[in-house]
């Protein structure tokens, strides 16, 4: 059983950044491809990255490519979520999740992290 606590959200100017962090509890987080997924008001749920078990391969949508960045502390626990040059289509919440598949499938998800908001707006 695994418990997610996301941090790193809140208000941001466009351009800015923000790194969201994913702290997990419970047993076994590195044997998961973990992820980040975003809901965005009147959106679909939209994967943005993962990363898989030993961070040996790294996955991001197109909508983020070349702006954010995955990583992974399994010592720690934790995944990160490096993201730069935002803009107010990456205002969402985001959602920290983990899934055995390589890359991680919605509809596979094991586990769901509670979100965290991310505004972008000047």
């Amino acid at each position: 059983q695994l418990q997610f606590v996301e941090s790193g959200g809140g208000l941001v100017q466009p351009g800015g950044s923000l790194r969201l962090s994913c702290v997990a509890s419970g047993f076994g987080m590195s044997y998961y491809t973990v992820g980040w997924v975003r809901l965005a008001p009147g959106k679909d749920h939209e994967a943005v990255s993962c990363i898989t078990s030993h961070g040996g391969s790294t996955y991001y949508a197109d909508s983020v490519k070349g702006r954010v960045t995955i990583s992974r502390d399994n010592a720690k626990d934790t995944v990160y979520l490096q993201m730069n040059t935002l803009t107010p289509e990456d205002t969402a919440i985001y959602y920290c999740a983990a899934g055995f598949t390589e890359p991680l499938d919605l509809s596979r998800v094991n586990y769901w992290g509670q979100g965290t908001q991310v505004t972008v707006s000047s």
